[in-house]
């Protein structure tokens, strides 16, 4: 069964917009910007980009029992960055968080890999697959649709969090 055009309509929105920030976070975004750290424990623009791409990737990878596009894709090659393949951000240290440094573009052309991945999947949506367990570590056991909510909230406020440490770093001057 199809879910209602509504639903898809939604997951897209919400999807379409995390992908608008990112192209807005990301363009024309300079270093000095993107590695800012409000303070030593603080997490940078770059970090906070780098980890909810991450988290979009591994989920819906979860989600559709397939490669993640960081690895399938050669991202992980092209980052370079000094953690395991696995590695999302989550428990990182602040030491590791200082080590995310990367090109803007490059944080946005990963990302539009994954917001394809992303559309291509919501694309296929059937009421059955929206309430399909996907996660039973969990109690209640997480559903496809459950795990898509918590992925575009967890988008949705690292990319408060990265507009946030970008207002801040540009009044520091």
């Amino acid at each position: 069964m199809t879910p209602t055009p509504e639903t898809q309509a939604l997951l897209r929105d919400s999807f379409e917009r995390i992908r608008e920030q990112v192209v807005e976070m990301t363009s024309d975004l300079p270093d000095d910007i993107a590695t800012y750290r409000p303070d030593p424990e603080a997490n940078s623009i770059d970090w906070l980009l780098w980890h909810l791409i991450r988290v979009q990737d591994d989920h819906l990878a979860g989600i559709t029992g397939t490669e993640q596009v960081w690895t399938a894709g050669g991202w992980c090659e092209l980052f370079a960055l000094p953690f395991d393949p696995e590695a999302i951000g989550y428990g990182q240290s602040s030491d590791e968080v200082g080590r995310v440094r990367v090109a803007a573009n490059l944080l946005d052309a990963y990302h539009a890999d994954v917001h394809a991945a992303t559309l291509r999947y919501l694309d296929t949506l059937t009421t059955d697959e929206l309430d399909r367990i996907v996660d039973r570590r969990w109690d209640p056991p997480v559903s496809a649709a459950v795990r898509l909510v918590s992925v575009i909230g967890d988008c949705t406020a690292h990319l408060g969090q990265a507009q946030y440490v970008r207002g801040m770093a540009l009044r520091r001057g």
